[in-house]
């Protein structure tokens, strides 16, 4: 693995598959964290999987490379950092970082794929970003709002630009999420169906949030995670991988 380094735009954090050409690109952001251990173990473990894996460090205009505990005074400061986020800055650096990433995306295409404040991130680059799959993890404020980068409006919103631009979205959801109610998840889907979109949403009952990330003993589930990982791989060969995009 190695960094890239933007120049005055963001950096990011690269895993390369070793010794082939990459199946395709995926651009993975975090939860509010950054660009922690587990997020690198994420990409690592995609480039195992034969795709290369871009990480941008979206906090980079409010402190470079970025990663933090779960502890309180991790989350206090994800807290802040992504309450300052704005929208803009973040598509700016969205189209970066596919830019970027398909430096490295052999014959393949490329994804988005994201957890928690990530996988809202993931879903926003779909309203004006081409992307072949978009994977969002539990990612929230999807539909109702509830941060400054998901305002004025909310990614699922403008619905009619992620089905337009989308070749397909995959969301994974646990039942017992804090971030969204089941209620604005299940709209979330009426509003993609409304658009034409096409989806597929996983719910896991008796799951909450932040269930995939395994340094987190108390809301990790390993099932929900296994399931929601080869979704993910299968996915991404139908998807972005070559031979899975001209397969009849």
């Amino acid at each position: 693995m190695d960094r890239t380094d933007g120049g005055d735009g963001p950096e990011g954090w690269l895993a390369l598959p070793a010794g082939r050409e990459p199946r395709g690109a995926v651009v993975v952001t975090g939860e509010m964290f950054g660009v922690t251990g587990h997020l690198k173990d994420v990409c690592a473990r995609l480039a195992e999987a034969g795709y290369a894996a871009l990480a941008p460090d979206v906090y980079w205009r409010q402190g470079r490379r970025t990663g933090l505990d779960a502890d309180e005074a991790g989350r206090a400061r994800g807290r802040e950092l992504m309450t300052a986020l704005r929208r803009d800055e973040a598509l700016a650096d969205l189209a970066a970082a596919r830019t970027a990433a398909l430096r490295h995306a052999g014959t393949g295409g490329v994804a988005a794929l994201g957890f928690s404040l990530g996988g809202h991130l993931a879903v926003l680059a779909a309203t004006g970003l081409r992307f072949d799959l978009v994977v969002s993890y539990y990612g929230g404020w999807l539909l109702d709002g509830g941060l400054p980068v998901a305002e004025p409006v909310a990614p699922v919103g403008y619905a009619d630009g992620i089905a337009a631009n989308t070749g397909f979205l995959l969301g994974f959801f646990g039942a017992d999420d804090f971030v969204m109610p089941i209620d604005e998840w299940q709209r979330v889907g009426r509003r993609l169906a409304e658009a034409g979109a096409a989806y597929e949403q996983v719910t896991y009952q008796g799951v909450g949030h932040g269930f995939f990330c395994d340094e987190r003993p108390a809301t990790y589930d390993a099932e929900a995670a296994a399931d929601a990982w080869g979704r993910t791989l299968a996915a991404l060969e139908r998807y972005v991988d070559p031979a899975g995009r001209q397969a009849p």
